[in-house]
C-alpha cells in the first residue's frame, strides 16, 4: 500500500474512534442512532474518495487528510460576538441562525417569526426533522456524506408551512472559530417546504481565524408541489481550510427551485449539487461562481436529474482562476425515458488570468428519452486582448481595464442573486480579489 494512501486509511480510521468516543453525546434517540451507526458502517466500507474515482479524477484529499481532525470545540460566544460583527456578509439585514464550530448560538441569532426555523438538534430532541432527515442525501455511495450523517448534531432545520410565503430571506450562517486547531465539524441544514410555499433562504460559511480545519456540510431541500425555494450559498472558509458540501434536491410538481452558489475560499472547497426533478412540470436554475487565486483547488459537481416529463432546467456555471490555482466543473444532465418534453441547458465558462491556472470542465448529457430539447458547452480562455485595447484607447490602465472586464464576467452571476447585501458584498469582494491577483505570465 502506497503512503499516502496507507495514511488516508489511517486517518479514516481516527474519524471511527472518534465517533466512538461521542456516540452516547448525540441527540435524537433510537431511531438516529440506528442510522447514524449504519452511516458510519457505510462510511467504513466506503472510505474516503481519492482520485482513483471518476468523480474525484481531478481532486485529490489525501494531501488535508494527513492532519489529525479533532471534534470541535465549543466556542466562548462573547469572544466570537465582537469579531463576527466585523465580518463581511454575518449580517445580511434579516433573521439569522448562527452556528459557531458546528453549534447552535442564541445569543448571535434571530429567528424568524412565522415560521419553524430552529437548531437542528432542537428539532433531533422533538422529533420534528425525522421524517425528512437523511431521506435524501445518498449515504449509501456517498462517503463524505454518510460520515456527516454519522456525526450530525446540530445544524438549522427550517420548516415552511403550505401556502406560506417568507417575505425576508432566513440566513444560516457557519462560523469557524477554532483558534488555528485542526478541528472538524458536520455542518447539516434541512429545508422542507410545504405545497405552493416561497422562501429565500441563505446559507453561509465564514471563518474567523485561519487554520487548517476541515467543514463536512450536507444540506437536504425538500420542495413540494407548487412551492418556490431559492437557495444561496456564500462560501468564504479560511485560506487553509478543506470545504466539502453535498446539496441534495427533490423537487415536487410544478415547484421551482434556483441555486446561487458562490465559491472563494478554502485551500481545496468541493461543492456538489445533486437535484432530482421528480414531479411533472418541475423546474430549477442553477447558477455557480467560483473564483481562486495562489494555489486554491475549487470543484463543482453537478446532477440534474429529469424524471418526469416537462420539466426544465437552466445551469450557468462561471469560474475565474488566478495564480496557481486548479478549477474543476463536472455537470452531467439526466433525461429519464419517462421525462418527454424536458428542456435543458448547460454552460460552463472559465476564464484564466495567468497562465499558470488551469481548469478541468465536463459538461454531460445523458438522454434516454426522445422528444427532448437539450444543449450543453463550456469555453475556457483568457481576458479579451481586443477589448483590452479598446479600454487602453479611451485612458484606462491595463490593470483596471483587466479588472473592469474579469468584473463584467462575473455580472449575469452576481445579478441574480436576490438578498442584497449579498449581491454588494460579492461585488466589493470582487474587486479585492483582482486587486491582490498575481496575473502570473
Amino acid at each position: 500500500m502506497q503512503a499516502s494512501a496507507l495514511q488516508t486509511r489511517e486517518n479514516q480510521e481516527s474519524f471511527v474512534a472518534s465517533f466512538a468516543a461521542c456516540e452516547g453525546k448525540f441527540p435524537g434517540g433510537e431511531r438516529m442512532a440506528a442510522l447514524r451507526r449504519a452511516a458510519l458502517d457505510r462510511f467504513t466500507v466506503l472510505g474516503f474518495p481519492t482520485t482513483k474515482n471518476e468523480n474525484w479524477k481531478y481532486t485529490n484529499l489525501a494531501p488535508f487528510l494527513r492532519a489529525a481532525y479533532e471534534p470541535a470545540r465549543e466556542a466562548r460566544i462573547e469572544a466570537v460576538r465582537e469579531k463576527l460583527a466585523a465580518l463581511p456578509f454575518a449580517d445580511l439585514g434579516c433573521p439569522r441562525l448562527v452556528f459557531v464550530n458546528g453549534r447552535y448560538a442564541p445569543g448571535l441569532s434571530t429567528p424568524p417569526e412565522g415560521v419553524i426555523a430552529c437548531s437542528l438538534h432542537e428539532a433531533l430532541v422533538s422529533g420534528a426533522a425525522g421524517a425528512h432527515l437523511a431521506r435524501y442525501a445518498d449515504i449509501e455511495n456517498n462517503s463524505l456524506a454518510a460520515l456527516n450523517t454519522a456525526f450530525v448534531e446540530d445544524g438549522a432545520f427550517i420548516e415552511i408551512a403550505k401556502g406560506k410565503i417568507l417575505e425576508q430571506p432566513i440566513y444560516a450562517l457557519y462560523v469557524a472559530a477554532h483558534g488555528g486547531r485542526a478541528a472538524v465539524t458536520y455542518p447539516r441544514t434541512l429545508i422542507v417546504a410545504g405545497r405552493e410555499s416561497q422562501a429565500v433562504v441563505a446559507e453561509g460559511y465564514l471563518a474567523l481565524d485561519g487554520g487548517a480545519y476541515f467543514t463536512n456540510a450536507v444540506t437536504e431541500i425538500a420542495v413540494a408541489e407548487g412551492a418556490v425555494i431559492e437557495h444561496e450559498k456564500l462560501q468564504l472558509e479560511s485560506a487553509q481550510a478543506l470545504h466539502t458540501g453535498l446539496l441534495r434536491v427533490e423537487l415536487g410538481a410544478s415547484s421551482n427551485f434556483t441555486s446561487q452558489n458562490v465559491a472563494m475560499g478554502g485551500a481545496l472547497a468541493r461543492n456538489e449539487i445533486s437535484v432530482v426533478l421528480e414531479g411533472d412540470g418541475a423546474s430549477c436554475s442553477l447558477y455557480g461562481l467560483y473564483a481562486a487565486q495562489g494555489t486554491q483547488h475549487v470543484d463543482n459537481h453537478t446532477t440534474i436529474d429529469h424524471a418526469k416529463p416537462h420539466t426544465t432546467s437552466v445551469e450557468l456555471y462561471k469560474g475565474i482562476l488566478d495564480g496557481r490555482s486548479q478549477g474543476v466543473f463536472h455537470g452531467r444532465i439526466i433525461v429519464r425515458p419517462e421525462a418527454q418534453k424536458t428542456d435543458a441547458v448547460q454552460r460552463n465558462k472559465n476564464l484564466l488570468l495567468s497562465d499558470a491556472a488551469s481548469v478541468n470542465t465536463k459538461p454531460q448529457l445523458e438522454i434516454y428519452a426522445d422528444d427532448v430539447r437539450c444543449t450543453h458547452g463550456a469555453t475556457v480562455g483568457q481576458v479579451d486582448p481586443d477589448a483590452v485595447f479598446y479600454l487602453r484607447s479611451r485612458g484606462i490602465a491595463l490593470d483596471a481595464a483587466r479588472n473592469l472586464l474579469t468584473y463584467a464576467f462575473t455580472g449575469d452571476i452576481i445579478g441574480k442573486i436576490r438578498i442584497e447585501p449579498i449581491r454588494s458584498g460579492l461585488e466589493k469582494a470582487l474587486f479585492e480579489y483582482l486587486a491582490g491577483g498575481t496575473h502570473e505570465r
